[in-house]
């Protein structure tokens, strides 16, 4: 279900116009695509906001008007501030219904690594989203990843995704996307149980040799 947006033309060029804007709650950003003409435009964070926070997140479909005239769109880029995270600025991309195109989706981990668990070992998550190219009404939200086969060492490539019909992407398959990994509890109890082993059998064999000198002392014994 695609999102309407409405975003207004002409806002003023420059870094002290796109401040106000961003002081009176207007996010500047542009539209491009389709082979038309890059359009400056501004849109209230609030309606901005709201548009993207739905499952879809970011690859959400958007209706944008831009004056009167409404096409389907997705937000391409959304510029924040390095410490604050504000919104600073919003890139609409134009796009085809009908054409695929390449987008970012989340890749969520499902499962539980049993195997890791037992040996208080972690899954480390190497990739967070991985980019797929579907047509706009096929885009998942997104991608989940099975971990519960996982041991300690043990990886999960893009190979082994199961993408939805109509899905494909160039990513490496042999781009790691989660592996389970040792911790310090994990080493130390691998190595207790490497060393327990060692003790029990040095312990076994100093038993057995002192067996044996004191049946050699008993056996002198016999013959004095």
């Amino acid at each position: 279900m695609d999102v309407s947006l409405t975003v207004e033309t002409g806002r003023e060029s420059g870094s002290r116009p796109m401040r106000r804007l961003r002081r009176d709650g207007v996010i500047p950003g542009v539209v491009y695509g389709l082979g038309a003409d890059p359009v400056k435009v501004s849109v209230p964070w609030p309606d901005l906001r709201k548009a993207l926070n739905t499952e879809a997140g970011m690859n959400a479909l958007i209706s944008l008007t831009v004056d009167g005239d409404t096409q389907l769109s997705i937000v391409k880029d959304l510029q924040r501030h390095p410490v604050r995270r504000d919104v600073l600025h919003v890139d609409f991309q134009l796009i085809d219904r009908n054409k695929p195109l390449t987008v970012d989706v989340p890749i969520n981990l499902t499962g539980r690594a049993e195997a890791v668990e037992a040996e208080k070992g972690i899954i480390d998550q190497l990739a967070y989203t991985l980019a797929v190219n579907a047509r706009p009404g096929s885009i998942p939200t997104q991608i989940d990843v099975d971990i519960s086969h996982l041991e300690i060492g043990m990886t999960v490539t893009v190979e082994e995704i199961a993408l939805p019909e109509g899905v494909t992407s160039d990513v490496d398959p042999d781009t790691a996307v989660a592996v389970g990994s040792p911790t310090r509890s994990t080493i130390m109890m691998r190595s207790q149980g490497e060393g327990g082993e060692g003790e029990d059998g040095e312990g076994d064999g100093e038993s057995a040799e002192a067996s044996a000198d004191e049946a050699g002392g008993d056996g002198g014994g016999d013959e004095a």
